[in-house]
């Protein structure tokens, strides 16, 4: 596993995946009456998201959407999620598109921002409050909250992607919608977790852009979703009644739908495990916007 994620955050994902992979169908028999997996709210959101919303920023492309064979199937169980058409930023956001960011919204800067909504870590790798070197202006920005990545976002005049866009966009090959079934595939974004993690991520945009034109979705740096908090991966065996319940339901889903996809495992639990003022060394952000409504003329 790759480090570079809060101790917390890597060990309750370890726990959280071996629960993950060997829950089994007895987990599953407890979801029976398909009740859906409902994302939790993010409490205490609303200030995250008072950026200026001057300026759209980003190179946004259009993904179709449709049925997903998704590691958390739609109804806790087996079948597919529906993901709505979305758009969604090609690449994640950079060092320097984050200073541009900050230096208009300085409640953002690394010193100013409150601490329940950035850690202590936040942008640690920076010199400067808004001075990314020595990190390089065009890696990906790291190190930043789940609060502050909304916040990008909305200056942008989008939010960040859920769980289910994300996986759906992230699905595709250069050819393909969907190259989960390719072993090589498989095996070349799993390569990148043998690679040595302190190291800070390298630039955006040196791989070739996936079918729906996105680039870096694997292999650079995990990715914040706006529902990371609602994915039910609970690693605590003392858990309780519904809420033990909730947890073995997405625990179930995930073992029984694809166990193979190790990697979206492995970015699943982590997020889960994540806090929302938290941040790490190879966690970075892309935002993504709901579809543009078609306009349709009028008849006379």
């Amino acid at each position: 596993m790759r480090p570079g994620l809060p101790r917390r955050a890597t060990l309750a994902a370890r726990a959280a995946l071996v629960g993950l992979l060997y829950a089994g169908s007895a987990a599953s028999a407890l979801c029976a009456d398909g009740a859906p997996i409902t994302p939790v709210s993010q409490t205490g959101a609303a200030p995250a998201v008072l950026a200026a919303r001057a300026g759209m920023g980003g190179d946004y492309r259009p993904v179709r959407g449709g049925l997903l064979r998704s590691v958390l199937p739609g109804d806790g169980v087996d079948s597919p999620a529906l993901v709505a058409p979305f758009q969604l930023r090609t690449r994640p956001v950079s060092n320097a598109e984050f200073r541009a960011f900050i230096q208009q919204h300085p409640e953002w800067r690394r010193g100013d921002v409150a601490a329940l909504f950035a850690g202590s870590t936040y942008l640690r790798g920076w010199s400067g409050a808004d001075d990314p070197a020595p990190l390089a202006d065009n890696a990906p920005v790291v190190n930043v909250s789940w609060y502050a990545a909304q916040a990008y976002c909305a200056s942008e005049q989008a939010r960040l992607p859920r769980w289910h866009e994300w996986e759906f966009a992230g699905a595709a090959d250069d050819s393909r919608a969907d190259a989960r079934d390719d072993p090589l595939w498989l095996a070349r974004i799993l390569n990148w977790y043998s690679r040595p993690g302190n190291t800070p991520p390298g630039a955006i945009g040196q791989g070739t852009p996936n079918y729906y034109g996105m680039q870096d979705m694997h292999g650079l740096v995990w990715e914040w979703v706006e529902d990371y908090n609602g994915l039910f991966v609970n690693a605590d065996s003392r858990a309780k009644g519904e809420q033990k319940q909730l947890d073995y339901c997405g625990g179930a889903a995930v073992t029984l739908a694809d166990r193979r996809n190790y990697a979206v495992l492995m970015r699943l639990a982590l997020l889960a495990a994540m806090e929302s003022n938290q941040d790490g060394a190879n966690l970075g952000f892309r935002c993504a916007r709901d579809a543009v409504p078609t306009i349709k003329e009028s008849t006379p």
